[in-house]
């Protein structure tokens, strides 16, 4: 299984928000977007931070699916 991350990205659509101003809202580093961007693992801290400043749960943000 592997981590998916494109609940997040429709989100910000839905929010109107770009990549850079999540990066900035939630104050992570460019190296953990570019994990986020390319499905790779993250650590929990910044899933709840995202979730923070997004006004959601975890799970509208990331889902595992099979590869």
């Amino acid at each position: 299984m592997r981590v998916s991350y494109n609940k997040l990205w429709k989100l910000l659509v839905d929010k109107k928000m770009s990549k850079a101003d999540l990066r900035k809202a939630v104050g992570i580093a460019p190296n953990t977007m570019t994990k986020l961007r390319k499905d790779e693992d993250v650590s929990m801290s910044v899933l709840l931070k995202i979730a923070t400043v997004l006004d959601c749960d975890i799970s509208e943000i990331c889902e595992f699916v099979k590869e």
